[in-house]
């Protein structure tokens, strides 16, 4: 399936990916200002039944890795790099060990190679917060704006199921040759350990915390992620 894409810019193709719930235009906007300043292509896509982009959430993680596929071959881009955050960061991840010869350079943030010990308990209290934000009638008037005709309260409820998350796919990084960077936020405890054990299951996966931000550190520093990232593809 062909995602609705925003691009800016003309240059080397960066991919770009948001975070669960979010789309395209309401991340990245400072990344795409930059790197299309730098004489990057950004590309953003919005992942399926996210913002203007549909799609079944059945088989969820493979099928937006399938759709970024689609997406590249539509743009006709053979190669480029990609990053992204949290639910992005995992669709990132698998895209890379799917069709590593696509990408350049990887940079994922916000993502679990092992269950964390309280993940029933996180799982229980993002449903907790996901219904108080249905009940939130300016949230909900955002949500809508964004996401169009997408059920986004189905897919809130849908990422916080407790077995919604990908481990088995997120730890199997042993074998992954694309350069990689893992951006960690150091107010975060659970993702640097998640840092550290991604270091520990292949020590080719380069590392950096920044201060002052949490788990969407593209978001809390964007000036230092972007810095930090194109330095880091830059050298790869």
């Amino acid at each position: 399936m062909i995602l609705h894409t925003t691009i800016s810019g003309d240059g080397e193709p960066i991919l770009l990916i948001h975070s669960g719930g979010m789309t395209s235009v309401s991340e990245y906007q400072e990344q795409s200002e930059y790197f299309s300043e730098e004489n990057y292509k950004v590309i953003r896509p919005d992942l399926r039944g996210h913002g203007k982009s549909v799609g079944t959430l059945e088989n969820f993680f493979s099928a937006c890795v399938k759709d970024l596929y689609d997406t590249l071959n539509h743009l006709q881009i053979k190669q480029c790099h990609i990053a992204g955050v949290s639910v992005g960061g995992i669709v990132s991840l698998m895209f890379a060990k799917e069709y590593p010869g696509m990408v350049k350079s990887l940079c994922f943030s916000g993502v679990f190679p092992v269950k964390p010990e309280n993940w029933a308990e996180s799982s229980l209290e993002e449903a907790e917060h996901y219904e108080d934000l249905f009940n939130n009638n300016e949230a909900v008037a955002y949500l809508n704006e964004i996401h169009g005709e997408n059920d986004w309260k189905s897919l809130l409820s849908f990422m916080a199921e407790e077995d919604f998350y990908p481990f088995e796919h997120t730890g199997d990084v042993s074998a992954l040759q694309v350069p990689t960077l893992y951006a960690v936020g150091e107010q975060q405890e659970q993702e640097i350990s998640a840092a550290i054990t991604y270091k520990q299951l292949n020590p080719n996966i380069h590392i950096s915390v920044i201060p002052f931000s949490g788990h969407l550190v593209h978001r809390e520093q964007p000036d230092l992620y972007s810095q930090v990232l194109h330095a880091f593809i830059r050298n790869s």
